[in-house]
């Protein structure tokens, strides 16, 4: 799985502690936040077509584009890379990513089958996405602070 480590959430870090020092469960909100960043990713590939910063990703090339047709978004020919995006929930938090290995070509750009492809970065966090994440913790927090 492709692993992307976000920083800069310091406000959901510092919650997150807060509650975990309290002794709180927290699989129900785990299980939350990695359905929500699954879902931000999938959009990401299939509707927005660009970084989770709002960079458009580079075109196809002329030839490659040739190859395509209308619809399809630049990593989404298949449906295999939006259709393997999924997370994980361990002792160190949620992780979402994807299992297929061209995945991470699609990320960080390299070299693939004698072609330079440039990174299209479909992993990680807009601000809107942070602030997403955020009402979802704040609405959990509640529901618990309810019980």
């Amino acid at each position: 799985m492709i692993s992307i480590e976000v920083e800069g959430l310091e406000a959901l870090q510092q919650r997150l502690n807060s509650l975990g020092q309290a002794g709180v469960a927290l699989p129900a909100l785990l299980n939350a936040i990695g359905a929500e960043v699954e879902s931000q990713t999938r959009r990401r590939i299939t509707d927005e077509k660009a970084g989770p910063d709002g960079s458009a990703w580079e075109a196809w090339s002329d030839d490659y584009g040739k190859t395509r047709h209308g619809g399809q978004s630049l990593l989404e020919g298949q449906g295999d890379l939006v259709d393997s995006i999924g997370f994980e929930i361990d002792a160190d938090g949620v992780h979402v990513g994807t299992n297929l290995v061209y995945g991470a070509i699609h990320q960080f750009g390299g070299e693939a089958v004698g072609k330079n492809i440039p990174a299209r970065p479909f992993l990680g966090l807009s601000a809107e996405n942070e602030n997403d994440l955020l009402a979802i913790l704040d609405q959990w927090a509640n529901e618990l602070a309810n019980q």
